[in-house]
């Protein structure tokens, strides 16, 4: 299953399943699940752990070291889950001391051509990163996330669980679940609807977060003025409660 021209260190731990093609390098301490099938000239480097049924494209760079000046040659980690999808010129870094020292990705994420995930962030699972998406350092991307093409994310942010960005967008603060935003800086644009419907939510749990949305961004209220507002909404729906919980979740503030 490893092509003869591939270059893998005896110092991997590959399952018997794992597919690798011509003229790829798998480096020391890197550990792939079976099932996975490394394209041709791909590069990965350790300590990183990649799980089951995975599919990396060519070109694409993965565990190599932090973009962060500060980095001295630590040792760091990358961990990427199952079923994930990584084309090509994708790019994703291990962590840094500075943070957690990892760099994690969850399941069933669908990475697509020249993104890029960069040092410490986490990313959930059921995420899109379009062509071009990228996310600077120490960012966290909730479940089911969808970063347009060429998306860019400022360091430390987090995009909430079933939110959007469009095509070109400049997100500079933190984005509540189900929350979609464009614009640069990217500005609130509603709430995620056809998203929603396509994860299985009825019309009236929408109705619902959309009400909550409109408290926050159509009231002319505060943040806390909004919070206090919704407590109510948020005990009777575990959805509103989400993203309520989202609106204080990071340290950037909020896209308002």
């Amino acid at each position: 299953m490893i092509d003869d021209r591939a270059a893998v260190s005896p110092h991997a731990r590959l399952d018997d399943s794992v597919t690798v093609g011509a003229f790829a390098v798998i480096g020391d301490d890197v550990e792939i699940g079976a099932g996975t099938r490394i394209e041709p000239h791909v590069v990965i480097k350790g300590p990183t752990t990649i799980g089951r049924d995975n599919h990396i494209f060519q070109f694409a760079s993965i565990g190599d070291d932090p973009q962060d000046k500060k980095y001295a040659g630590e040792r760091t980690e990358l961990r990427i889950g199952d079923r994930n999808t990584i084309r090509e010129f994708a790019t994703i870094n291990r962590g840094t001391v500075q943070d957690q020292g990892l760099t994690l990705v969850g399941d069933d994420n669908w990475i697509m051509a020249y993104a890029h995930i960069a040092h410490d962030c986490v990313v959930g699972n059921q995420t899109i990163f379009a062509n071009n998406a990228s996310i600077a350092g120490h960012v966290h991307v909730e479940d089911y996330a969808i970063l347009g093409g060429f998306t860019a994310v400022h360091q430390f942010c987090r995009i909430g669980e079933n939110s959007l960005t469009s095509m070109f967008s400049y997100v500079t603060k933190d984005i509540p679940a189900y929350v979609v935003v464009s614009g640069r800086p990217a500005e609130p644009r509603g709430i995620n609807v056809e998203g929603l419907k396509r994860r299985g939510f009825e019309s009236d749990q929408i109705r619902d977060i959309r009400e909550a949305y409109r408290t926050v961004y159509r009231q002319g209220l505060t943040l806390e003025e909004a919070i206090t507002a919704l407590q109510a909404p948020s005990a009777a729906d575990e959805r509103v409660a989400r993203f309520v919980a989202s609106l204080r979740s990071g340290t950037r503030g909020l896209i308002r």
